[in-house]
């Protein structure tokens, strides 16, 4: 798989479940014991991982919603949240 491929089973997953995966990854590649040619392979789909929930972030980031309150402390809307 080169850099820029996508997996569909990685696209299809919750971002609590690659999130776990991805940890389980990097914990089995800091423990040093995985061979060389599996340690090539686990950080592939790690980085796959990785940008899959970096794109599942930066989507709830675009959804998040700033509420906008009146003088007297009530909600009267909301608006999107700036995120620069």
């Amino acid at each position: 798989m080169t850099r820029d491929d996508t997996d569909p089973a990685i696209e299809a997953l919750a971002f609590e479940v690659a999130l776990k995966e991805l940890e389980e990854i990097v914990g089995r590649l800091e423990r040093g014991d995985v061979p060389l040619e599996e340690s090539i392979k686990l950080y592939s789909r790690g980085d796959l991982l990785r940008r899959h929930c970096d794109k599942l972030l930066k989507a709830a980031e675009a959804k998040v919603e700033r509420i906008q309150l009146a003088e007297d402390g009530s909600a009267i809307g909301t608006a999107p949240l700036d995120v620069d």
